[in-house]
């Protein structure tokens, strides 16, 4: 036995120092996205008080700075903001000696390791705090299928898949369907990480391909067809001329439209020009057909008058 330990355990059999053991039964915990998980903790104290026990769990990623979780003392619950509504703390952890938490709705960003200190004065030695490491589990969302390069018969084609989400971090699987649905094996080189590449592509090679993306918690997929086109900037060519084709074409017909209306506002114009000039000499011709006949009518008058 090493000096130091036998001097520790000469002192507390003296009674100048308490013992206290915290443990945790779990040290690694994996949950669901959205589950509850209960991370647990006991400890045992040599001082039968617990007037002054404190329990403390705090919690480190990667991702995030360290914070606290959980603060008890002198019987009354501390929990931060960020887990309000969340965090269930333990149940009398003086009578229990069990200082376990429960969290609902565990996240992706809630991995990492939470630490469970317990301290009951007048203890001062012993292992007064244990680890918990927590994965949240989170299956892969639907993944995004891409084609690379020109699809034409000797060129270089990638296949790429990826899934923004996913915990453990999802592998990728390439199959080939037939027109029946039928898978049959890829004959382009594929990797775990989603690409499938073909060196020098041919005809026999084209077809509907179906991405899966997989982790322990489960799976998703994609598909997309493979076969002959245009390039992309030959394609953004044609849809660029096709708008500017119909842009010229409603031009034009603007054009004719307005032509056209300004010819007939002006026949129109030119119509009513011309019966004004033909009903202007007809108007003057009655006028002086009415002057001249009304001296004949008064000779007739005069006649019958002399007459009588």
């Amino acid at each position: 036995m090493c000096p130091a330990l036998r001097s520790v355990l000469l002192i507390s059999m003296l009674g100048c120092v308490e013992l206290i053991s915290v443990t945790t039964p779990h040290k690694h915990v994996n949950v669901t996205k959205g589950a509850g998980a209960l991370l647990q903790c006991v400890f045992q104290s040599t001082e039968q008080s617990t007037a002054a026990l404190t329990v403390q769990w705090d919690f480190a990623s990667t991702a995030s700075m360290p914070q606290q979780v959980y603060y008890f003392q002198g019987g009354r619950d501390v929990v931060p903001e960020a887990y309000a509504g969340r965090l269930q703390p333990p149940s009398s952890p003086g009578t229990t000696k069990n200082a376990s938490i429960w969290i609902r709705d565990m996240q992706p960003s809630d991995s990492g390791i939470y630490t469970c200190q317990v301290h009951n004065f007048p203890d001062v030695d012993g292992p007064s705090e244990a680890n918990v490491i927590v994965n949240v589990l989170e299956k892969p969302s639907v993944p995004y299928c891409a084609v690379h390069g020109d699809v034409e018969s000797g060129h270089r084609v990638t296949l790429t898949c990826h899934s923004e989400h996913g915990s453990p971090n999802p592998k990728y699987t390439w199959i080939r369907l037939d027109q029946t649905k039928t898978r049959r094996p890829v004959l382009g080189t594929a990797t775990e990480k989603g690409t499938l590449e073909f060196g020098n592509i041919s005809q026999f090679e084209f077809g509907e391909y179906q991405c899966t993306s997989t982790n322990a918690v489960g799976f998703s997929t994609c598909v997309i067809e493979l076969s002959a086109e245009v390039s992309d900037g030959v394609v953004a060519g044609a849809v660029v001329g096709a708008l500017l084709g119909c842009v010229l074409i409603a031009l034009v017909v603007w054009f004719i439209a307005h032509v056209l209306k300004k010819h007939k506002y002006n026949r129109v114009k030119q119509t009513e020009a011309n019966e004004m000039k033909r009903s202007t000499p007809q108007a003057q011709q009655a006028s002086d057909q009415g002057t001249v006949a009304t001296p004949a009518s008064n000779l007739h008058v005069e006649e019958d008058e002399h007459q009588a």
